[in-house]
């Protein structure tokens, strides 16, 4: 009876010194350097945005703040070392609208969504359909008729992504028209296609390099899935605009960590975010590339995240996509 009444005091203290330890790491955050972890290549978007959010941080938190690049398997590989990391604020997870569409896309997944959470949704910006300046097609209109004709072929930066969800939706399940997707190893090479009429059709993020061809003329866009157009290319039309409402679509970047964060940093990393994202430097750069900023408290950046998982997902579900 004694050894057991000792090893009772003997646990409440180990949970009492283990509870006083994690208070005390809160109220000393941040002590320490902080790792982003960007779940896709150098020179993405993702990596883009986490660079411009690391040296904010860094600026704002008094602390050296690292940027890593873990990309491959659609961004999984990264979410899966940061829903195991210690949950202790120093190891973050920066990634895209592939986590939500991961979520339901794979049939077997290195995290559960709840093995996270949303410190801040940093950036948004609409997915779009754009062609070659010379495909007749000067509009959705023009698009959804050229494909009652024939049989059409679209593009995107690979399967499962954000854009090929979104186009393969809007084509087969509004439009209903008969459209074949292609996939590319990244950006750049679909829309080399794109511009070498290899393809009919690119299914893009309107941000980054897809608003830069279009306000130079190399690519034309047809429309984008926005409630509103975009200031960068004011002359895009929307997809409500063109007889498809309700309907909008765009890829985000956010920030993630491990769930079991303590509250007190969680909300610390995400005030100091937002003072980020609202800084004049960053917001220019960022709505320069065709990008909205975003700025909203934890809590609402949190339930975006789960519409974000329900939204995708149901669009997962309705096309049959699946991905080992």
């Amino acid at each position: 009876m004694n050894y057991v009444i000792r090893l009772r005091r003997t646990l409440a203290v180990a949970m009492f010194v283990a509870l006083a330890a994690t208070v005390a790491r809160a109220d000393v955050y941040p002590s320490s350097k902080t790792t982003l972890i960007v779940a896709f290549a150098p020179g993405g978007v993702a990596d883009t945005v986490a660079r411009m959010i690391g040296q904010g941080l860094s600026e704002k938190l008094h602390q050296t703040v690292v940027v890593e690049n873990r990309g491959g398997a659609g961004g999984n590989i990264a979410a899966g070392l940061v829903a195991r990391a210690q949950a202790d604020g120093y190891t973050l997870l920066v990634t895209t609208t592939a986590l939500a569409i991961n979520a339901t896309l794979h049939q077997t997944n290195p995290f559960k969504p709840e093995d996270f959470a949303t410190v801040a949704i940093a950036a948004s910006s609409p997915e779009a359909l754009v062609t070659s300046p010379d495909n007749p097609a000067k509009n959705l209109a023009d698009l959804v008729r050229m494909a009652k004709d024939r049989p059409i072929t679209f593009g995107s930066a690979g399967v499962g992504s954000g854009s090929h969800v979104e186009a393969e939706y809007f084509l087969k399940e509004l439009a209903h028209v008969n459209a074949t997707h292609v996939p590319f190893q990244g950006g750049a090479p679909a829309i080399n296609a794109t511009l070498g009429k290899q393809i009919d059709l690119l299914a893009t993020t309107l941000g980054g390099a897809a608003a830069a061809q279009i306000k130079a003329g190399k690519l034309k866009g047809l429309g984008i899935a926005a409630d509103a157009r975009a200031a960068v290319v004011p002359d895009v039309p929307t997809y409500a605009e063109q007889g498809f409402p309700g309907f909008t679509a765009a890829s985000w970047v956010g920030v993630f960590a491990p769930a079991k964060t303590d509250p007190k940093i969680v909300a610390t990393l995400n005030a100091a975010i937002v003072d980020v994202i609202k800084s004049d430097t960053v917001q220019q750069r960022l709505t320069g590339i065709g990008f909205d900023t975003l700025t909203l408290p934890q809590p609402q950046a949190q339930a975006m995240f789960t519409g974000e998982i329900d939204k995708w997902g149901r669009m997962v579900k309705t096309l049959g996509l699946s991905v080992k």
